[in-house]
C-alpha cells in the first residue's frame, strides 16, 4: 500500500549548504534502496517534506527524520493512502523557499505551517513544484 506523509519541522542551526547537501545525499542513497521518493523544501527557518512509498517503508523513514538531531518540533500535517506518486521521479528533490515564496506567503504573509492543514500545505506545496521552483532534482534512478 502507497502511502504519502508531508511534515514541517525546525532547523536546529543555521540552514547551510552543507547541511542541506548532507540530507540530500543520505535521503538520496537510503530512498533509491528503500524506493522512497519525495520533496524536501528549506528556507527561513523550517523543512517541509513529503515523502511518498510503501507504508512500512515510509514509516520506518519518518521514525529516523524524528530522532534526526539537525531540526526539532516535527511535526506530522498529513498522512494518506495514495494510489500513484505525484513526486515519483525523484529520490529526493531539493525546494529552497525564500520569503517570497508562495509557499511561505500562501497569499498570507503570517503563514505558519504549523498551523495551516496539510492540505493546504500539499496543495501550496504542488503550485510551487509546477511554477517550477525546484532548486535541485535528484533523481530516482
Amino acid at each position: 500500500m502507497l502511502v504519502r506523509l508531508l511534515y514541517v519541522s525546525s532547523a536546529v542551526g543555521p540552514q547551510t549548504t552543507t547541511v542541506t547537501g548532507s540530507i540530500l545525499k543520505t535521503a538520496h542513497l537510503f530512498n533509491k534502496e528503500s524506493d522512497i521518493t519525495g520533496v524536501l523544501c528549506q528556507g527561513q527557518g523550517l523543512y517541509l517534506q513529503v515523502l511518498e512509498g510503501q507504508r512500512s517503508a515510509v514509516n520506518r523513514l519518518y521514525a529516523r527524520v524524528v530522532s534526526d538531531q539537525r531540526h526539532k518540533n516535527v511535526e506530522l500535517l498529513d498522512y494518506e493512502e495514495i494510489t500513484e506518486r505525484r513526486f515519483g521521479g525523484w529520490a529526493m528533490a531539493h525546494v529552497h523557499l525564500s520569503i517570497l515564496d508562495p509557499m511561505i506567503q500562501l497569499k498570507h504573509p503570517e503563514f505558519d505551517p504549523y498551523s495551516a492543514s496539510g492540505k493546504l500545505v500539499m496543495q501550496g506545496l504542488a503550485e510551487l513544484i509546477q511554477s517550477g521552483q525546484l532548486l535541485h532534482e535528484i533523481t530516482a534512478d
